[in-house]
């Protein structure tokens, strides 16, 4: 089965840890995706970029019109992923739990299983 983990950063929490936590997160998602990888359960994980960095894209009259930096207004914007193929649900949370981001108030990790997929990630 395969599920997306998404991980949903509050930037105000963020700021407020300090170096040596922001370096604990890092090495934690490190070791993470070297456990994923030897479990052979990792099919893909991406990180995003600061959402002040994102365009939105809509179409108007049949033209598109893009506009800088978010699309919603929120404190808490999708940071990144994890798209894992594990035996069940119930794994899924197993590994989000180990996501470093779960053990910090104020960050989110979410499980959802894909319904549907296509491209190369397949194989």
């Amino acid at each position: 089965m395969k599920f997306l983990i998404s991980m949903h950063i509050n930037p105000a929490v963020l700021d407020a840890l300090t170096d040596e936590e922001k370096a604990a997160i890092g090495d934690g998602h490190a070791r993470f995706i070297e456990a994923l990888k030897e479990s052979g359960e990792l099919i893909n994980t991406q990180a995003l970029v600061d959402p002040s960095q994102a365009a939105v894209v809509s179409v108007r009259h049949g033209q598109p019109v893009v506009t800088d930096g978010p699309f919603l207004e929120s404190k808490e914007y999708l940071g990144g992923f994890y798209l894992i193929d594990c035996e069940d649900k119930e794994r899924a949370i197993e590994l989000a739990a180990q996501i470093p981001d779960a053990a910090i108030e104020g960050l989110g990790i979410e499980v959802r299983q894909v319904m549907f997929a296509d491209g190369p990630s397949e194989a």
